[in-house]
């Protein structure tokens, strides 16, 4: 069942995929407009470097008195330019900025330029995580440049000194040049110059603290000049200062009508910053102002709710932030969009997807397939970051610096996909590694008693609950107000209810948030949450008192189940699918009959959930497993139940397979199209449960992030609601392809797929 791409086609993909999506701001590429200077001298103190920067990471640099400071001594902190690369080296360039020491520890003191930094991809955002590049610069007492190094006049103060690099053609080579000056004087301190391969200075450019791992030194960066008709200059590039924004569209089936909320991301702001976003919308031709919206001093969203919105018009609009600066300007900075429809007379089409690790960042094939495919809603079911997002680690505590790290990564996530969200409505939930754990059992929000940094195999959020907060705010701040917005314990947020769109309503669940931790069971040898043992008896594990969902999401469940206003169609999102539907974890040959992480677990709460959402008739869809499957639930019977799309990963990370057959798993009824692996089975809880299709991973060796991708079996859900026909139609398309070219090949085995709405309640017409 495994997929192989074929060599052709896979360079015809990989070429497409480097090709970045058309940016809500209308601006283009040139070569002619190179030159600049950064604007840090006349930007506020704060974290964010700005729009036309990447700082690695985020959270060691902030703006200080008009220069970028780097706030560690720790090594191979950068900041890259993501508007200009050099593309055409041959054209001659020059970059020069000034440097001054603020700390050092012992003599390990580097920093400066480096260039040619690209990924294998040669793509902006990816290139700015690139292990590549030649330094320029000084180290110690010396000039270096890529291997060269010559030692610095003895007038030389290190601890202030001006840098200037330049590339010349020299034949099918280009010659750098790099050179020390006093920022007093104008007295030459080195120079030194070496010849290199053209081709090795393509890509990213950026300033350096700490070349070597030896580095202990930290410096300020300031009038940072980049000139040369080397660089291509592209304006659409520049992320931020609002990064992107999420949107929804819900009938609130009351005197308010359908409401609109929208929410503006921002990068961390200073105290002398604009603190609002405003809110424009075009009618009749003419912008219209919908007020302002104050910015979240942690989670930096400014959300704005308005009722009784006309639903039956697009109306595009426009976000402003309006930047201030030191010398009293100001500069406007817009992000446009149109808020759609509400789908009439029509399918709904959504597309689905989950799980995105960055070795697979910027998952341009993903992104642009949806960009295409222009879905009327996006769901994304978690796990928008994992903690190795862009490297240099987690920060747990305190609260503060562990928000700025985990929102450099989520960053990340809105890079990625902000082309597809400005003008489609998005729901999208946080799971697990979003909030720095490996699993979440929520306990209903109590704080973990001990600690654990791995695997998380404890009860409990481990992360202060101001910054789960600011997770949730991130994610789902644009969300149709919950059913009940009680806090949890430690008055962590809650973002359970529903959602009325395009005649669908939706249920919106935290499947993990209340769930029971698996220290109140004993699986035998080995971690908490997994069972390794084959004969293990997994009914033990069947607790009285155990939750899943808990009382206050089943009794919404209930209520909503059964309440059919303004909709045809229901459908469930959660995190993840409510069977065991793996049986490898990990590597390839390591079985695992239970994972405690998975809704299969705990079994009574289980078939309790399946019992409650069966009147509704809903199609489960989630996600977080890795591994795209489709089954249908059992309680009382085999197939008595929903059915469950669990979609394929964005970026597959961990990987997982369902090979029953090979573990001499008992199934019945395997369906006429005789794939292996499917058929009703038991899972290893005893859970009933149906598998018609499962999209099962290669082991993923590409050296090239979207090949090996596409092996790992990543890809995204599609879901068309005809709430006519009264049917689901399930599209699973693969990572590496073109989705919109027919061909047969784009799916994994088993899909595409029509499920009628009675069969979610067992009256089943697929066999």
């Amino acid at each position: 069942m495994n997929y192989k791409l074929t060599r052709r086609s896979a360079i015809k993909l990989v070429a497409a995929g480097t090709v970045a999506g058309i940016s809500a701001r209308p601006e283009f590429a040139s070569a002619a407009e190179t030159k600049a200077t950064d604007p840090w001298s006349k930007t506020h103190d704060r974290v964010w470097l700005g729009g036309e920067f990447w700082a690695n990471p985020m959270e060691n640099w902030k703006i200080v008195d008009g220069a970028a400071e780097c706030l560690t001594t720790a090594p191979g902190r950068s900041v890259h330019s993501i508007t200009r690369q050099i593309t055409n080296p041959t054209a001659g360039f020059e970059m020069s900025v000034h440097l001054s020491q603020v700390e050092t520890k012992g003599r390990n003191a580097s920093a400066g330029f480096r260039i040619g930094i690209r990924s294998e991809l040669n793509e902006h955002r990816s290139n700015c995580f690139a292990k590549t590049g030649i330094n320029a610069g000084i180290q110690n007492d010396k000039l270096i440049l890529g291997t060269q190094e010559l030692p610095l006049s003895t007038e030389a103060d290190m601890k202030d000194l001006k840098l200037q690099l330049t590339g010349k053609a020299d034949g099918e080579n280009v010659a750098l040049t790099v050179s020390a000056s006093s920022p007093k004087t104008g007295a030459v301190l080195g120079t030194l110059t070496h010849s290199v391969p053209a081709d090795s200075l393509l890509g990213n450019v950026a300033l350096v603290n700490g070349f070597d791992k030896k580095a202990a030194s930290r410096y300020r960066f300031s009038q940072w000049q980049i000139d040369g008709a080397a660089f291509t200059h592209t304006p659409a590039q520049r992320f931020g200062p609002i990064l992107w924004s999420m949107y929804s569209l819900s009938d609130s089936r009351t005197s308010e009508g359908f409401v609109m909320k929208i929410s503006a991301l921002t990068g961390p702001m200073g105290a002398k910053d604009s603190q609002v976003v405003e809110l424009h919308i075009q009618r009749d031709g003419t912008w219209e102002s919908l007020g302002q919206a104050k910015l979240d001093p942690d989670a930096w969203v400014a959300t704005f709710r308005i009722p009784n919105w006309d639903e039956k018009s697009a109306t595009p609009y426009k976000l402003v932030y309006r930047e201030k600066h030191r010398d009293g300007t100001e500069t406007p900075d817009e992000w446009t969009g149109t808020i759609q429809p509400n789908p009439e007379g029509r399918p709904l089409r959504m597309a689905a997807l989950t799980c995105q690790n960055d070795y697979g960042f910027p998952y341009e094939p993903v992104s642009s397939n949806v960009e295409k495919m222009k879905p009327d809603l996006v769901f994304f079911s978690g796990d928008q970051i994992y903690e190795s997002h862009g490297g240099f680690g987690i920060i747990r505590t305190p609260a503060g610096p562990a928000i700025l790290n985990y929102l450099r990564k989520f960053y990340q996530f809105g890079w990625a996909f902000r082309n597809t969200m400005h003008s489609q409505p998005t729901l999208c939930l946080p799971d697990d590694h979003d909030v720095f754990q490996g699993n979440i059992w929520g306990e209903g929000g109590a704080p973990m008693k001990a600690g654990d940094s791995g695997a998380s195999t404890k009860g409990g959020y481990i992360e202060p609950a101001r910054m789960v907060n600011a997770v949730h705010k991130t994610n789902v701040a644009h969300h149709p107000d919950p059913y009940d917005p009680s806090p949890a314990l430690q008055d962590i947020s809650v973002y359970y209810g529903d959602m009325v769109y395009g005649n669908v309503g939706f249920a919106i669940i935290a499947d993990r948030q209340w769930k029971s931790g698996p220290e109140h069971v004993n699986t035998g040898a080995g971690r908490a949450d997994h069972v390794v043992d084959p004969d293990f008896d997994t009914k033990s594990l069947d607790k009285p008192g155990l939750v899943l969902l808990g009382e206050r999401q089943e009794e919404f469940l209930k209520k909503w189940s059964t309440d059919w206003r303004g909709h045809a169609l229901k459908a469930v999102l959660s995190q993840t699918v409510f069977s065991g539907v793996a049986t490898h974890h990990g590597n390839y040959d390591s079985y695992l009959k239970g994972d405690l992480d998975s809704g299969a677990w705990p079994q009574t709460p289980r078939n309790r959930a399946i019992d409650i959402m069966r009147p509704s008739m809903a199609l489960h869809i989630n996600g977080d497993q890795h591994l795209a499957s489709l089954s249908q639930y059992g309680v009382k019977q085999q197939r008595d139940s929903n059915w469950a799309f669990c979609t394929p990963a964005i970026s597959a990370g961990y990987p997982r397979w369902w090979r029953p057959d090979e573990c001499n798993m008992p199934h019945q009824n395997r369906p006429k199209h005789g794939y292996e692996n499917t058929g009703e089975y038991l899972d290893g809880f005893g859970n009933k449960v149906y598998v018609y299709s499962v999209g099962n991973p290669a082991i993923g060796t590409d050296e090239n992030r979207y090949k090996q991708a596409h092996e790992k079996g990543s890809g995204f859900g599609f879901i068309t609601f005809d709430t006519e026909a009264k049917t689901y139609h399930l599209d699973c398309f693969r990572f590496l392809i073109d989705a919109t070219d027919g061909n047969t090949s784009n799916q994994f085995p088993g899909w595409p797929v029509t499920i009628h709405q009675s069969e979610n309640r067992g009256e089943n017409r697929i066999d």
